[in-house]
């Protein structure tokens, strides 16, 4: 069985890659393209959720770490 790798992107979306299932609120399945990375939204914005449409780029979405270094100062 292949293992499942999730990386985060800095400030854009986290990269799944490997075998997964997706499931919408009510269950049913989301399709996932077979043997391709899929990139999954963390600004929000997409509007193609759980997908990634490249939103986070024109909204200023920050990933927590760099959200985190603004609000310290550092």
């Amino acid at each position: 069985m292949s293992a499942v790798r999730i990386e985060i992107n800095d400030n854009g979306p986290y990269k799944v890659t490997g075998p997964i299932e997706l499931f919408a609120p009510d269950n049913s399945p989301v399709e996932v393209p077979g043997g391709k990375s899929v990139f999954l939204c963390r600004c929000g914005g997409s509007t193609n959720k759980p997908f990634c449409d490249g939103t986070h780029s024109t909204v200023g979405f920050e990933g927590a770490l760099a959200a985190v270094r603004e609000t310290e100062g550092t």
